[in-house]
């Protein structure tokens, strides 16, 4: 146990579940997870499919590509209306040039790689018995099948929320990211006295963005310590807010270019969305029509979000449903109360 008089949260961001039919299957897993294996120890998923969409599947696959193991497909979910939305974010987005160029090199990498890739894709079905066999979906008018033995599986990140809720931190609804975000101020202080929030668990903007963040609230509690005056403050975080407004610009544009997968966003009724407690999303819609009205009363329905990783995976799924069920917003819907521990500890820990 650890005692302070200031807390400073950075729990980063976790990838977005991707609820699919077949999204259980072994040998399914998340193109982040996939990227984890490569670095930290060499592990190569060999006659892979990457399916989804954002940037983080270039660079896995122009890593795989690297690697000797390039994909067999890219098979991405966005539409060129999703791209033409995202136009009117453009000259922002030219403040963050960098990132650009980056993204349209990756993809030239891929494209000289010989990596077949697919855009506008809907109806993704992972096939298979005992492990995933194939990744089935349309594209360009066409019904497509890629046999494979992996399906690498993203459609963005979303703040890791769940040490802030535990403390009572209020959260609301981003429109532009689909996910919950932590009230905070400039510096990332919550409106809870003594705790703060940096990087993208307060809200996802990028590495450049989260040591920015983590400067500032460091500048913030060093003057609520008494280190630093409010001038000396104010004129050590004036570089950094211009750094910060400038990665930033990137965000509104990436949000409209590469939003999630609507049908994973609203899974058919047959598709689980808690792995843990294997609940579907038509057992979600069935609680709002006998008069749940949100996550916390699902739990006693369902036991959806009971399980082992306390609905990380499944939370914000279900609060899109019930949302969407009830004619209601995310944020009057609310979202499941974090009890700890936050993850599973041992006997001997406790």
């Amino acid at each position: 146990q650890i005692a302070a008089r200031r807390v400073l949260l950075a729990t980063g961001a976790l990838e977005r579940p991707m609820p699919v039919p077949g999204w259980t299957l072994p040998g399914v897993m998340t193109a982040g997870a996939a990227q984890i294996l490569l670095k930290g120890s060499g592990v190569l998923a060999r006659r892979a499919v990457l399916a989804g969409s954002g940037p983080l599947l270039y660079l896995v696959a122009a890593q795989m590509v690297r690697a000797g193991v390039p994909p067999l497909a890219l098979v991405e979910t966005q539409t060129r209306t999703d791209l033409m939305r995202a136009m009117r974010h453009l000259p922002g987005a030219l403040r963050g040039w960098r990132g650009l160029v980056k993204g349209l090199g990756l993809l030239g990498e891929l494209r000289r790689a010989g990596v077949a890739r697919f855009t506008g894709a809907d109806g993704l079905t992972i096939e298979g018995t005992d492990k995933a066999e194939a990744l089935c979906f349309r594209s360009g008018g066409e019904t497509h099948r890629i046999a494979c033995d992996t399906v690498l599986l993203h459609h963005g990140v979303v703040p890791n929320t769940q040490a802030a809720r535990s403390l009572g931190i209020a959260h609301r609804w981003s429109v532009a990211q689909h996910a919950f975000t932590p009230v905070l101020d400039t510096w990332g202080a919550a409106e809870r006295t003594g705790v703060f929030i940096a990087g993208d668990g307060a809200g996802l903007g990028g590495a450049m963005v989260a040591e920015v963040a983590g400067r500032l609230a460091a500048l913030k509690l060093a003057e609520e310590a008494g280190h630093l005056t409010i001038a000396d403050r104010d004129a050590r975080a004036a570089p950094l807010l211009r750094v910060r407004s400038r990665e930033r610009a990137i965000r509104p544009f990436l949000d409209a270019a590469y939003p999630p997968c609507p049908e994973a966003l609203a899974p058919a009724d047959d598709t689980v969305i808690c792995r843990c407690e294997e609940i579907t999303a038509g057992q979600i819609r069935q609680t709002a029509a006998l008069g749940c009205l949100g996550p916390n009363q699902a739990k006693s329905y369902t036991r959806a979000g009971m399980g082992p990783c306390q609905g990380r995976y499944c939370g914000l799924t279900v609060t899109r449903l019930l949302a969407e069920a009830n004619a209601a917003t995310p944020d009057a819907t609310g979202y499941y109360r974090i009890r700890p521990p936050l993850k599973p500890v041992t006997l001997a820990e406790l």
